[in-house]
């Protein structure tokens, strides 16, 4: 975080200083910031935010001990260090982000870029992320540190030095990209796609759009849309962005996409294409597995040349990237038995296009496995979604079909509905009776995928099967 006196940070989230020790309200303080007192480190600021499970405000003699300078709380707790009492934690995380923003931006030629849509967020973030760094101090997300909080941590992390911040933005409910989004007000603004992913919180595919749009109507005034000129929802984002003033940079897989992609190979190691910008064409051979992950590719290569990044730095950088990230279609095992661990996170878009890529890189001789979970936040769609994802298993002609949990029941009778019987498709309460399972039944030349949403926790079977059989 950039220094702030503790009278300046008391006025940036709107706090009362309740100083301790030698400190006076002069008393500079430049540390990080964070809501986990055990991620403090000296001449920190803990955030004592109140949570569901339990309380900020009972960790900050932790957070002390760690060599915290400054406590924000939302009421004086007994402690030796300056607290600065807040009405809400949360927003005060929020209001000094927004504050810590603008004066690097006001001081410098910081860009900001904000990323959104319903799924390959996190992959883009973190391909864009690796193209910019060669650029200068680069600031992204850890993770998906994408939420109310996530999010202005994130950017808590900009300095004085701070050439891009690439920020993420997740939403559950309508209005959330809006407040996220409003902090930075990002120069540009990418939207991947509109899909099923949290329909359930948003009320549907119609107002997932609404939320969607939100990061178009916050761009920085004379900022650049990014678009999927793909996807039909994304692409009616365009007169938005005019009556915002701001320009649009179409990406995709189609012959008017100003960055598109052709000629698209894909492998059990890679995907392998042309990548064309602005007419110049370049081939890209990208390690990171599923043909999906060309339109992020495509995405980041389009906010990237925004920017002023050539095309040729923008291919060369993304061929250094191995996996998106852990848990998001890593690869593990070996060769005898590959499992590609997906399991972070799963969406009825993002379901259906890693089962796509399993049989795609799966060769004659070799066996496709597909072990699937819940997936989360769809709420009354949860059971037609289900239903279509072991319909889709099915005539992909995945040979094993595994499925985990009692919330992907559907997936299994509808996998045995459509024809997937005498042991093709199974089923299992739990992970370990899974693992068990897969232990005497994989073989060599088996092609697994571990697929489900971050709650039903099948990323930590993909990680006991990769160690397993690696």
């Amino acid at each position: 975080m950039i220094a702030f006196t503790i009278a300046q940070l008391a006025h940036a989230v709107s706090g009362e200083a309740v100083l301790s020790g030698a400190d006076t309200l002069d008393t500079v303080v430049s540390g990080a910031v964070d809501t986990d007192s055990r991620l403090i480190a000296p001449g920190g600021v803990f955030v004592a935010k109140p949570g569901e499970e339990t309380d900020g405000h009972l960790f900050v003699g932790a957070a002390v001990a760690n060599g915290a300078a400054v406590a924000i709380v939302e009421h004086p707790v007994e402690a030796a260090v300056t607290q600065i009492v807040v009405a809400d934690a949360v927003a005060a995380l929020a209001d000094l982000a927004r504050v810590v923003v603008k004066n690097v931006r006001d001081a410098g030629d910081l860009r900001v870029v904000g990323i959104t849509g319903s799924n390959g967020k996190t992959t883009t973030k973190n391909l864009l992320a690796r193209i910019l760094e060669g650029e200068g101090e680069t600031v992204a997300p850890k993770a998906s540190f994408n939420n109310e909080v996530g999010a202005p941590l994130t950017m808590l992390r900009v300095t004085e030095s701070t050439r891009f911040l690439v920020s993420e933005f997740g939403a559950s409910a309508p209005g959330e990209i809006a407040r996220l989004a409003g902090l930075v007000d990002p120069d540009v603004g990418v939207v991947l796609m509109v899909g099923m992913a949290h329909a359930g919180g948003f009320g549907g595919i119609e107002a997932t759009f609404h939320a969607k749009s939100e990061l178009v109507k916050a761009l920085h005034a004379g900022g650049v849309a990014v678009l999927n000129a793909d996807d039909a929802r994304v692409a009616a984002m365009a007169p938005i962005a005019a009556e915002m003033g701001a320009a649009v940079r179409w990406f995709g897989r189609g012959p008017d996409a100003q960055v598109r992609a052709d000629d698209v190979v894909v492998t059990a190691s890679g995907t392998s294409f042309t990548v064309t910008a602005d007419g110049e064409s370049l081939s890209l051979r990208l390690r990171v597995l599923g043909e999906h992950h060309v339109m992020n590719a495509l995405a980041a290569i389009a906010a990237a040349t925004t920017l002023g990044v050539s095309l040729a730095d923008a291919v060369a950088r993304l061929e250094t990237v191995e996996i998106a990230e852990r848990w998001r279609m890593q690869p593990l095992g070996s060769d005898r038995v590959r499992i590609i661990n997906d399991a972070y996170n799963a969406s009825p878009d993002s379901m259906a296009a890693a089962l796509r890529t399993l049989a795609q890189i799966t060769g004659q001789a070799e066996r496709t496995v597909a072990v699937l979970g819940a997936m989360s936040e769809l709420g009354e769609y949860a059971e037609e979604e289900h239903d279509r994802v072991g319909l889709l298993a099915v005539r992909l002609g995945i040979q094993r079909i595994v499925i985990v949990g009692e919330a992907a029941r559907r997936m299994y009778l509808e996998a045995v509905a459509q024809g997937s019987w005498d042991n093709e498709a199974v089923f299992f309460s739990t992970a370990d009776e899974a693992f068990a399972y897969l232990q005497g039944e994989l073989r060599d030349g088996d092609r697994v995928l571990v697929k489900s949403s971050n709650s039903a926790g099948l990323r930590f079977l993909g990680d006991r099967l990769g160690e397993s059989f690696s």
